[in-house]
């Protein structure tokens, strides 16, 4: 392969790695903005369960960046600005630990994975919204069921929409 026809594929390559992350980003932003419960903090939503999917079909940093820029625009563009800076985080690290590296979504780590993002969840909410917001730890995790429920269900979600598109074949034409 000549430099010229590398060059071409790579900006193939990253075309489309740009455009499946702003289309999750945007499918993130949607299932969290217009698709959720309001609770006595903020809102729980199934937005969760598509920066998972994102997570185990991107790269990690195409990922971070899907999970942390959709999900704080529904902060933003939802009025609660105060849940920025921690949701931009937050989503982020979520991403960080799921795998697109397996030929499967579903696939041992991606499970398992499941259980530290509803901690990562439940506690980083939780600490933000106790130190920054309230002065009191106590009240920083008032919506700490709220927030386990919302990952429970956003994993219920995913693992549904990953079983079928393994089913389908659709990552290995993503690849």
């Amino acid at each position: 392969m000549t430099t010229a026809n590398r060059q071409k594929t790579r900006v193939i390559t990253n075309t489309k790695l740009i455009t499946l992350s702003a289309l999750f980003a945007a499918m993130t932003f949607v299932l969290t903005a217009f698709v959720h419960i309001p609770t006595l903090k903020g809102y729980v939503h199934i937005g969760d369960a598509v920066i998972f999917l994102a997570a185990s079909l991107l790269p990690k940093p195409y990922a971070m960046a899907s999970a942390a820029i959709g999900a704080s625009l529904s902060d933003a563009l939802s009025g609660y600005w105060i849940w920025v800076p921690a949701t931009l985080v937050i989503k982020a690290l979520t991403a960080f630990a799921f795998t697109s590296k397996s030929q499967k979504i579903i696939c041992k780590r991606n499970i398992i994975v499941l259980i530290p993002a509803l901690v990562l969840c439940v506690v980083g909410y939780g600490l933000y919204s106790g130190l920054v917001i309230y002065g009191s730890l106590g009240a920083g995790f008032i919506d700490a069921p709220a927030n386990a429920f919302q990952s429970v269900a956003s994993a219920a979600v995913y693992i549904i929409l990953s079983l079928t598109i393994d089913r389908s074949g659709i990552k290995k034409k993503l690849s």
